[in-house]
């Protein structure tokens, strides 16, 4: 498939920004690496050798009475000594990286929890006696996918609000936007706290709730841009020669109300991933137990003799952020016609 040459362009300009190139691709490594994360982190093995059979544990459920008809029929402990020993008699296992998932109890520990770095918990554990490494990677993914849900479907619907205000004008553009005014001024967290008495907190829960505002960040850019394109000469004439309102909305109007659109999406992204870290912080966001970036910041407040646990909250957050908001930069350059790209020397 050949590029267009404005796409081409934006290409170029996006690569020539080598902080925003190299941001790009580590966030995408990094963000790849997470989503596999049961097999780099977990308290499962990944293979397992038994009596001539092979079983992938980290894939499927098996009993106990599958590694020996004296165990309980219950699901296997592979870290239990009677279990281990019993597969290792009669065969082999392979263990992830970090034999540890996000809600391990990590056992036979050598001081209390919260536990200083070591070489079995390369980043310490928490007050818990939880692997905080392998929180960090589960909560990194819960947290960047929770944060492209909330920026994906917020977006589609601010776009759409805004692309009806803008090409409609009048009256309707007048109660779009008194609505708008009165529903931004709802205070959200209050109405979290009540919603959370009310209802247990989780992942689509909190998405749902977070999205009747989140919509609202888009919508006063497309608006504009849908104002000014509406007048414009191909417009009328497209209107002129009966294109249905539909077809000018999406085939004329819309590709360069996203070009101002895509510039802010880098940066609702990192808003949408640090906003569940907040609301985790404040006790008002995932279950307890569920691997958070806010929980472990919270942790990081509560236990100040464990340096460790803010050091790795700091750097995890600060590091998403960062790499998200050169990524912005980056998008931002490649939209910019004013940005001539200098050849290399």
């Amino acid at each position: 498939m050949k590029l267009s040459p404005i796409t081409q362009r934006r290409l170029a300009r996006f690569r020539a920004n080598r902080r925003g190139l190299w941001s790009f691709w580590i966030f995408t490594v990094l963000f790849v690496l997470s989503l596999f994360a049961e097999f780099i982190a977990n308290d499962k093995p990944l293979l397992v050798r038994f009596d001539g059979h092979f079983y992938v544990p980290v894939l499927h459920t098996y009993s106990e009475t599958t590694f020996g008809a004296e165990f309980m029929p219950t699901e296997a402990d592979y870290t239990d000594p009677d279990v281990a020993a019993a597969i290792g008699k009669h065969g082999w296992m392979i263990w992830p990286a970090i034999p540890f998932s996000y809600d391990t109890i990590v056992k036979n520990m050598d001081r209390p929890a919260p536990a200083p770095p070591s070489w079995r918990n390369l980043l310490g554990t928490d007050d818990q006696a939880r692997d905080v490494l392998a929180r960090v990677i589960y909560g990194f993914r819960l947290s960047v996918l929770f944060g492209f849900t909330l920026t994906a479907i917020s977006s589609a619907v601010g776009i759409a609000a805004g692309a009806i205000q803008g090409y409609r004008g009048g009256l309707t553009d007048l109660l779009f936007q008194r609505f708008i005014e009165i529903w931004s001024g709802m205070p959200q967290l209050y109405l979290l706290i009540i919603l959370g008495s009310i209802i247990a907190p989780s992942f689509w829960v909190l998405l749902i709730f977070l999205l009747l505002f989140s919509w609202m960040s888009l919508t006063g850019v497309v608006r504009a841009e849908f104002l000014r394109g509406r007048n414009l000469e191909y417009v009328r004439a497209a209107r002129a020669l009966g294109v249905s309102d539909l077809a000018l909305m999406w085939r004329h109007i819309l590709p360069n109300a996203m070009v101002a659109t895509l510039t802010f999406l880098p940066f609702t992204l990192s808003g949408s991933v640090t906003i569940l870290a907040q609301l985790d912080f404040l006790g008002f966001g995932l279950p307890p137990g569920s691997p958070s970036l806010g929980e472990l910041v919270s942790q990081g407040k509560n236990n100040l003799q464990a340096p460790w646990l803010g050091i790795t909250a700091f750097v995890v957050l600060g590091g998403v952020l960062t790499l998200l908001i050169f990524v912005g930069e980056a998008v931002r350059d490649a939209f910019d016609p004013r940005k001539v790209v200098k050849p290399r020397p």
